[in-house]
């Protein structure tokens, strides 16, 4: 019997990934810019969506994990839209609730670290999330955040009336930026918060090189991250913890210290690092739609 085809889709901030499957077998599989993406208003986002499938592909069942879709209620609404122009079951989710499925769990508590950082629990009908709110209310752990931190750190030393260290000598150098007025400046004026990740390996270059504001910045951002998963478990989550982002799964030094932060704020907590696409949880919740 031939396997149903079936077809993923995860929509993150900045790149796409759409994939179809039939049982092992990829059938497609793409990579594009998440450019002109909107989660609202829904209509739209349902007719970006269902272009992104190849011409003629009639797949058994699609599920999307979108990007800017942040309750339920949002989600169900795309997801009718959607249906609307499609003839298979559909199933929209929040981009973060992908991570638990493609680990192949059926539960668990997703936590993202990237250029933002939210944790997201699955498993239930409500949609329990904590973070992700931007960078000006929330997102502390993630790139931005720690960037943010270092540099007000080495403002901080500047106002003591000492010279910078590694943290500053690296940041300034990241941020081409040559003394600390200039990176107050280019920081305040120059690319907005959602690029300020780039210099996020400076903080951890230091950190190496032996900088106790940068080891403090990192220490307190995995607590922030940590703090996140704690609160969702305060909330009733249960399950493992599934970590994915470029700060987490790029950055080994910052995942052993998120892991040594969730021990100790959520004590017995198995967390785990996904090694492998999240459009594979999107699969993953496209064939239990299958007949």
């Amino acid at each position: 019997m031939t396997p149903p085809l079936v077809a993923g889709i995860d929509v993150g901030g900045t790149k796409t990934h759409v994939r179809l499957t039939a049982g092992d077998l990829v059938v497609h599989d793409e990579v594009v810019s998440s450019g002109g993406w909107s989660a609202t208003p829904v209509e739209p986002a349902a007719a970006w969506l269902a272009r992104l499938l190849p011409s003629g592909a009639r797949p058994a069942a699609l599920a999307v994990g979108a990007h800017g879709c942040e309750e339920r209620e949002h989600c169900l609404r795309l997801q009718k839209a959607l249906q609307h122009r499609l003839e298979p079951p559909v199933l929209v989710v929040n981009d973060a609730e992908l991570l638990v499925p493609a680990a192949g769990l059926e539960q668990g508590i997703a936590l993202i670290a990237g250029t933002g950082a939210i944790a997201v629990a699955t498993g239930g009908d409500e949609l329990l999330r904590a973070g992700g709110w931007g960078w000006v209310l929330s997102d502390d752990g993630s790139a931005s955040a720690l960037v943010r931190e270092a540099a007000r750190a080495v403002l901080a030393r500047a106002d003591a009336g000492h010279g910078p260290d590694a943290l500053g000598r690296l940041l300034l150098e990241s941020t081409g930026s040559p003394g600390i007025a200039a990176l107050a400046h280019t920081l305040s004026w120059g690319d907005g918060p959602e690029h300020w990740g780039r210099h996020a390996p400076a903080v951890v270059a230091a950190a190496e090189a032996g900088s106790a504001d940068a080891r403090r910045v990192l220490d307190q951002g995995a607590r922030a991250l940590a703090a996140l998963v704690r609160t969702l478990t305060g909330r009733g989550a249960r399950g493992p913890v599934v970590a994915a982002g470029g700060l987490v799964t790029h950055v080994p030094a910052y995942w052993d210290s998120v892991r040594r932060a969730l021990d100790d704020l959520v004590p017995g907590t198995r967390a785990l690092l996904l090694d492998r696409p999240p459009v594979e949880g999107a699969v993953a919740l496209a064939r239990r739609l299958v007949p």
